[in-house]
C-alpha cells in the first residue's frame, strides 16, 4: 500500500528541480516505491572538496533533498514540508561514479515526519546514514 497522497511522477518531481541546488549539483530521483525514494548524486567536480572525495554537506543535501521530496509528497493535498533538523554520520568517503540515497519513512505523523536516508556508492558499501526530521504545514487561510 502507497504512503504517497499526491502525485509521485518521476518526471515532474525531477522538472520541479530545474534552476535549483539540486539540478546544479546533478542530483536525480530514479525511483519512487510504494514507501520510499530513491535519488543520486554524481561524484564529479562540482560535488567533490578539494582532496578528491565527496563533499560530506553534498551528501547531507542529497539527504534533505530526498527527505524533503518524500515528506512533501507524503502529506496531504495543500500542505507544505520544511526541514526542522537533519543529521548525518559519514561512514566511508566516494571519491567517482554516483551515491545513491534511499528515503524511507519512520514516522508519518499530522504535524511532523521523521526520514531516513541510507547513502551508498557505486560498491554498494554504505557512506552516510542521515535522519531529517520535517515540519507539515498547513495551508495557509
Amino acid at each position: 500500500m502507497s504512503i504517497w497522497l499526491k502525485p509521485t511522477q518521476l518526471a515532474d518531481i525531477n522538472a520541479r528541480n530545474a534552476q535549483t541546488a539540486v539540478e546544479h549539483l546533478g542530483i536525480e530521483i530514479t525511483e519512487v516505491g510504494d514507501d520510499y525514494l530513491i535519488g543520486r548524486v554524481p561524484v564529479d567536480h562540482r560535488t567533490k572538496q578539494p582532496f578528491g572525495l565527496l563533499h560530506g554537506g553534498v551528501s547531507v543535501v542529497l539527504a534533505e533533498t530526498l527527505g524533503s521530496i518524500a515528506a512533501y509528497h507524503a502529506a496531504p493535498e495543500g500542505h507544505l514540508a520544511v526541514g526542522l533538523d537533519i543529521n548525518a554520520n559519514h561512514l566511508r568517503s566516494a571519491r567517482s561514479g554516483w551515491v545513491i540515497g534511499t528515503a524511507k519513512a519512520v514516522h508519518i505523523g499530522k504535524t511532523t515526519q521523521v526520514w531516513q536516508i541510507d547513502m551508498v556508492g557505486d560498491d554498494g558499501k554504505p557512506t552516510c546514514v542521515s535522519r531529517i526530521t520535517m515540519a507539515i504545514l498547513p495551508p495557509k487561510a
